[in-house]
């Protein structure tokens, strides 16, 4: 994710001990950052590893053969759905009271 080129306008504020501040002080000036770069850098590295489990995930042979087979296969018939969407929604019938 770039965040270079976007306009720095947004602020997000955290409390923490002095102890605490310390450390993020060191390791920043240590990366030769600001603690700002710092903790942003940190925090970025992070959520693309959470979100990483959201966007991507590994199967073996036997799983990814069970998968592609899963998405060629047929829909199968859903006749409460299919009937649901025969239904007028609850908006229609309040636009429309008298049916």
């Amino acid at each position: 994710m770039s965040i270079k080129n976007e306009p720095r306008n947004e602020r997000i504020d955290i409390r923490t001990t002095s102890s605490v501040k310390r450390v993020l002080q060191d390791a920043a000036a240590t990366s030769s950052k600001t603690v700002s770069e710092f903790l942003l850098d940190s925090a970025l590295t992070k959520a693309a590893e959470v979100m990483a489990d959201r966007r991507l995930f590994l199967l073996n042979d036997e799983q990814w053969d069970a998968f592609m087979a899963a998405l060629d296969a047929s829909p199968q018939p859903m006749p409460r759905l299919e009937r649901l969407f025969k239904e007028p929604s609850a908006l229609e019938k309040e636009l429309n009271p008298w049916p």
